[in-house]
C-alpha cells in the first residue's frame, strides 16, 4: 500500500497508474486533466505513469453546461 493525496484528500491504495486511478474512481478519461506533483501528465502517459508514496494528484473534470 502507498499513501498519496488526491484533490486534497489523503488516500491509501495499492500501487497503480494514473489511468488505473481514474478507472477506480469511475472517471471518464476523455473528460479530465491530471496534474501530478505540479505538472500536467499527458494523456498518452497515463498508463505508464505510476503513482508513488507521497505524490500529490489533482484531477480536474470538465463540465458542460449552458
Amino acid at each position: 500500500m502507498i499513501s498519496f493525496c488526491v484533490n486534497g484528500k489523503r488516500e491509501s491504495r495499492s500501487a497503480c497508474s494514473v489511468l488505473e486511478l481514474l478507472a477506480k474512481k469511475q472517471l471518464a478519461p476523455e473528460r479530465v486533466v491530471v496534474e501530478l506533483n505540479g505538472a500536467i501528465v499527458k494523456r498518452p502517459q497515463w498508463g505508464e505513469t505510476m503513482l508513488r508514496e507521497g505524490d500529490t494528484v489533482e484531477i480536474v473534470c470538465f463540465v458542460g453546461g449552458g
